[in-house]
């Protein structure tokens, strides 16, 4: 048996309390305005880098081969520029609006390359709310450790209902 706050039993595997559920469900529409935003820092490692590499099968050698990517534009390896996307989606999942949210559309311009030990800022920022349809329209940006914009685009989500 498992304990939880000084007694009693947990819920069954795959059962949640009320309280459990409620502190795991996102913002609702009617909670949101234009101009909420929230974000999400990391620093992005070799590790990342390849385990990123291993779970989508992405092996360019532009990412992982020190040698071959000192021949290119970039002179050195550089992030998959999805990994760096992905911020956005955790800060959608788990943040503005959060838990519960569904994910639509999402358009992105890669403006500058991330590379290994770069930390990236993402940043999402409500700017309309389609409340006929329970849709959010959100400016999307990832910005390195110099200030320097390296990802930006758009997204359409459908927040929690209430």
């Amino acid at each position: 048996m498992f304990m939880r706050n000084g007694g009693g039993e947990s819920p069954p595997p795959g059962k949640q309390s009320r309280r459990e559920e409620r502190k795991m469900k996102g913002r609702t529409i009617d909670t949101i305005k234009v101009g909420d935003a929230a974000e999400f820092t990391k620093t992005v490692t070799e590790t990342d880098v390849y385990l990123y590499a291993g779970i989508t099968g992405d092996l360019n050698p532009a990412h992982i081969n020190e040698t071959y990517a000192a021949g290119t534009f970039f002179k050195g390896r550089i992030v998959h520029g999805i990994l760096t996307a992905g911020f956005i989606s955790a800060i959608l999942g788990m943040q503005l609006p959060g838990p519960g949210t569904i994910y639509m559309s999402q358009s992105l311009k890669f403006l500058a390359p991330v590379r290994m030990g770069d930390t990236i800022t993402a940043r999402v920022e409500v700017v309309e709310l389609i409340t006929e349809k329970n849709r959010l329209r959100l400016q999307t940006t990832c910005r390195n450790q110099e200030g320097t914009v390296v990802l930006d685009g758009e997204a359409l989500v459908s927040p929690p209902k209430a």
